[in-house]
């Protein structure tokens, strides 16, 4: 019993043995089999996709250089990244033109006549027609200022001329009692004439014509004695430079005599004084102002014109001076005072004018 039981185990484990052996066959085997087919089996290339380059700008170029890079390099850098493309053009004929028409030209296309192509000297090794030759002639002379071709000038002259004739024509009986009660003198002395406010508007007017004509000789004087180019941008600012210092003059005279008259004599002298003042400077600039037109529009010397101007004034101090006399010292029978107030009145403002009017020309002068 214990053999029998003894023996299927043995067989049952026997059998058992090739069972399992060929269950464990098939596991190498399909290893062998993965292995082989892993060999067998070749890789397959990998796609690549290729992708286009992205275009580079100067500012990358220049700034993978080094910082001390000179232009040179920069530029050989940016000649070897940016080539220049050639252009090819069409040589196709246009056929877009309209039916009936024929085809358009090329704005490449240029025809001559022959006459322009070519001339006399066209075969000429020495005819260069490329060479610019310049211009003819030789360039002229720049046309010089002068008071004759400046309108504003002219303007102002004519205007003041146009309203002085109509001015005059209108008070011309007054005029002439103003000069008729300036040298006549009765015995209870010197008169004054009654004025109308027309009549005193005209004064003012021909007052203020004096001082545009003086400043105008003034102008001459520096331009002739001083120098042609003035720091000034315009002519007329020098001009009215010249106004500006005469009205000041003018009213200064007037102010300082109304102070020292009131002071020394009474009203009715000072009236007298004061009028008769007003028609001394009128009259001066009626004397002044065919000289200013012959020195502009007819080219008058201005040495002739400063004797011209010199004369004028000493004849106007004589007649302040005259004046002066009758109306202040007749009756007092001085002579030293007399010769006093007209210098300290009359000469030595003149003096300061005339030196006010040298400063001005030789500051604004050009000093090279």
């Amino acid at each position: 019993m214990l053999l029998n039981d003894t023996i299927p185990t043995s067989k049952s484990q026997h059998v058992a043995q090739p069972t399992e052996a060929v269950q464990a066959a098939p596991s190498a085997a399909q290893a062998e089999t993965e292995e082989g087919a892993q060999e067998n089996v070749t890789p397959s290339p990998v796609r690549q996709v290729t992708r286009p380059v992205k275009p580079r700008h100067p500012y990358e170029v220049l700034r993978s250089l080094p910082p001390d890079a000179t232009p040179a390099q920069q530029d050989s850098a940016i000649q070897a990244v940016f080539q220049p493309e050639v252009i090819e053009r069409s040589t196709r004929p246009d056929t877009l033109h309209m039916p009936g028409h024929e085809p358009g030209k090329s704005i490449e296309e240029v025809s001559l006549a022959k006459y322009y192509r070519e001339s006399f000297f066209s075969k000429d090794s020495l005819f260069h027609p490329e060479l610019n030759g310049g211009r003819y002639g030789v360039a002229g002379d720049p046309v010089p200022y002068t008071m004759r071709n400046d309108n504003v000038i002219t303007s102002l002259l004519l205007g003041c001329l146009i309203v002085a004739l109509l001015s005059f024509a209108h008070a011309r009986g007054f005029l002439l009692r103003q000069a008729k009660s300036f040298f006549y003198v009765s015995k209870s002395g010197p008169k004054s004439v009654t004025e109308t406010t027309g009549e005193i508007r005209l004064q003012f007017f021909l007052v203020a014509l004096t001082c545009l004509l003086f400043s105008i000789l003034c102008f001459f004087y520096v331009r002739e004695y001083v120098s042609e180019t003035l720091i000034l941008s315009s002519q007329h600012q020098l001009i009215a430079i010249f106004f500006a210092a005469m009205v000041v003059y003018f009213l200064f005279k007037a102010a300082l005599y109304w102070c020292v008259n009131w002071i020394f004599f009474d009203r009715k002298k000072n009236e007298q004084w004061m009028k008769s003042q007003l028609f001394v400077f009128a009259m001066e600039g009626l004397a002044l102002f065919p000289m200013v037109l012959l020195q502009v529009y007819f080219n008058l010397s201005m040495q002739s014109a400063v004797i011209y101007a010199l004369i004028v004034i000493i004849l106007v101090k004589i007649l302040s001076f005259y004046k002066c006399y009758l109306i202040f010292f007749k009756g007092i029978g001085v002579v030293l005072q007399i010769f006093l107030y007209f210098c300290a009145l009359e000469i030595i403002p003149l003096l300061s004018l005339g030196g006010i009017l040298a400063l001005i020309g030789n500051y604004l002068k050009i000093n090279y």
